[in-house]
């Protein structure tokens, strides 16, 4: 059986973790996965949730989508230097106001979260484009790397199917997101873009749109948001992230928070449709909110929105969270009985 390759970014935890070992694991062992980390050393869990497909279909390997070397050796060391499915799923986050970030700190959210992706995708796509056929997922400048390397041989098979990792933060900014919304627009916006060359050579790109994740990327962002030097930042400011956003984080998460394994879910089945769409978001309970921006030509719908819910009708904003908890719950639930039903 002639299996499709997938290359797979940021496999040492969370998300791409959990897409890699869900991809492996597929009965018809239709895939070979090649499960990337940028340090090696952290590949222990990665291990243990791989069990009996590890050298099977998935293998690990090192690669990291802020040096194009790296992403060079890592193709250069498949056979024939051959992807089908790209995920660039590494990525970065940072909270907080702006005034307490630097310019390295945001350029390097950036570097990771979009040209990391990119490279990649220059180094694979020519051959894609000459097989017709493969995907991809990530934020920004790992993205732009991912590209370089993928996007020559994708071209030149006319074969692929670029699955991109986003966020609904691509689509609507959120208070103190400021850079990591941004790297998901550029990420959006430059696949809005290439979407249309990659249609003249046949190949397929999609990009997943996630709310909240509960991973350990994401307390690991919480965590560094807590430590942050508010010394540059006004009262007012300083008190908004702190009572504000900093102690409705937690419950965010738990009312809206999907898990890794929800995101490979909704992936594996995106990479197996013989159509796949251009956009698709995993939560609908964050749908919605997205919804706002496309209601208003203007852009003021969903600013005034969020503002009236997070600063002058707190009591709703939590009860509203309560609800959407339970809805979760809910959706969680069916979305068992669905799998258990299927198999």
């Amino acid at each position: 059986m002639n299996q499709k390759v997938v290359l797979v970014t940021g496999c040492s935890s969370g998300i791409g973790l959990a897409l890699a070992t869900r991809i492996a694991r597929d009965e018809k062992k239709r895939f070979m996965v090649y499960a990337t980390m940028r340090n090696l050393s952290k590949a222990e869990p990665l291990v243990e949730a791989a069990g009996r497909t590890l050298g099977r279909t998935l293998e690990i390997k090192q690669l990291d989508v802020c040096s194009e070397e790296s992403i060079k050796a890592c193709v250069d060391s498949l056979p024939e230097r051959r992807v089908d499915i790209l995920i660039s799923n590494a990525g970065m986050g940072l909270i907080g106001p702006i005034e307490c970030q630097s310019i390295d700190e945001m350029k390097a959210v950036m570097d990771t979260n979009f040209f990391g992706m990119v490279r990649l995708l220059k180094e694979v796509l020519p051959d894609m484009k000459k097989r017709k056929k493969a995907v991809m997922d990530t934020n920004f400048f790992g993205m732009v790397r991912l590209l370089k390397e993928v996007l020559p041989d994708m071209k030149k098979r006319k074969k692929g199917h670029i699955v991109v990792i986003s966020s609904v933060m691509g689509i609507q900014g959120i208070l103190f997101n400021d850079v990591y919304a941004a790297s998901k627009f550029a990420l959006e916006g430059f696949c809005e873009s290439l979407a249309v060359q990659a249609l003249r050579f046949q190949l397929n790109l999609t990009l997943i749109e996630p709310g909240p994740v509960i991973t350990e990327f994401e307390s690991k962002v919480f965590e560094e948001g807590q430590k942050t030097d508010l010394s540059k930042a006004d009262k007012v400011t300083a008190d908004m992230f702190t009572n504000i956003y900093l102690k409705n984080y937690k419950q965010i998460f738990e009312s809206l928070g999907q898990t890794a394994e929800d995101i490979a879910e909704h992936t594996f089945k995106i990479i197996t449709m013989e159509n796949p769409p251009f956009r698709h978001q995993t939560n609908p309970l964050y749908t919605p909110m997205t919804t706002l921006k496309y209601a208003d030509p203007n852009g003021d719908l969903p600013i005034e929105t969020f503002y009236k819910m997070v600063f002058e009708h707190d009591k709703v904003f939590n009860a509203s969270l309560n609800f959407l908890k339970l809805l979760r719950w809910r959706s969680r639930k069916s979305f068992t009985l669905e799998k258990d039903k299927s198999n």
